[in-house]
């Protein structure tokens, strides 16, 4: 304490004129109109290099952890998994493509491509986002898009040469097939349009074992994502009292409000399925009509 004092005795001409100084500056930028606005626009001007450094800094280290999650999960690990081979019948020869064949004699399912998000949407009931990938890199409509996570963000619905246009999971048209891991039961994936924190899952029947926390994959009913994928976790469990069927809330495995890295998976198959899909249609279609 006495050396709190004695530096203010020593300093007290100096510590005085700072009080009066920044009195008069005070009066100065108060009263005067013209002072004020060029001092709001010097002080605006320091706010925002601060806050321009502060950005940079965060988005140095936020990239940085997302580029470690990108280099556990990188394409080419994506692509050496067996759930993207199918083994190949070995009383049969079949001649294919070397690229899609690993050593073993199993034929590749599904192909693993990396992609930038150069923006995207959360605020809407129907979000987009755009990568730097188009039809020139292999990428096509129907192809299934995951974060660098692992986890499931949407599906390409518009190819251009050099970019695609791919719909979230944060979009009110957007359903499809899940399934609980635990039990194998099979229901249908929405979102509400409400919190992009949670997405909602029905058609589980009550007569499942469903609690928080248990985790919901990618089903065998689509052939755009490969099956068993991560989707979410149960977060809520909601008894609709007005059916047989529990209302799950599901929180997002990825994180759908600040994507920067994801891979689209290319089911190589997708066209011969879909085109056999559509010929089976067309016959029972054509038998019924002769009866």
């Amino acid at each position: 304490m006495r050396n709190i004092f004695l530096f203010i005795r020593r300093y007290s001409v100096f510590v005085l004129f700072l009080v009066l100084q920044i009195i008069a500056l005070y009066f100065l930028f108060t009263y005067n109109g013209s002072h004020r606005a060029k001092g709001l626009g010097l002080a605006g001007g320091v706010t925002s290099y601060f806050n321009g450094k502060y950005n940079s800094l965060e988005d140095f280290f936020t990239m940085q952890e997302e580029n470690r999650r990108v280099h556990r999960l990188n394409d080419s690990l994506m692509n050496l998994l067996n759930a993207n081979f199918v083994v190949a019948d070995s009383g049969t020869t079949v001649l294919r493509d070397s690229t899609y064949r690993d050593t073993l004699g199993s034929n590749r399912h599904f192909i693993w491509r990396s992609a930038q998000v150069l923006y995207s949407t959360s605020g809407s009931d129907k979000n987009y986002l755009q990568i730097n990938r188009g039809s020139s890199n292999g990428i096509g409509d129907d192809m299934g898009v995951f974060s660098s996570n692992g986890g499931l963000v949407g599906k390409v619905i518009n190819t251009g040469k050099n970019f695609s246009e791919v719909m979230s999971l944060l979009n009110v048209v957007n359903k499809f097939s899940v399934q609980l891991k635990r039990t194998g039961s099979a229901g249908m994936l929405s979102w509400d349009g409400k919190s992009p924190q949670e997405l909602t899952l029905n058609n589980i029947p009550k007569t499942d074992s469903v609690r928080s926390g248990d985790t919901i994959l990618t089903g065998t009913y689509s052939r755009s994502y490969p099956p068993g994928r991560m989707v979410g976790v149960v977060s809520r469990v909601l008894v609709d009292k007005s059916s047989n069927f529990f209302v799950l809330k599901v929180k997002p495995a990825a994180n759908l409000t600040s994507l920067q890295q994801v891979f689209v998976v290319e089911n190589l198959n997708y066209n011969e399925l879909e085109q056999l899909d559509k010929a089976t249609h067309n016959m029972v279609e054509r038998k019924g009509g002769n009866k």
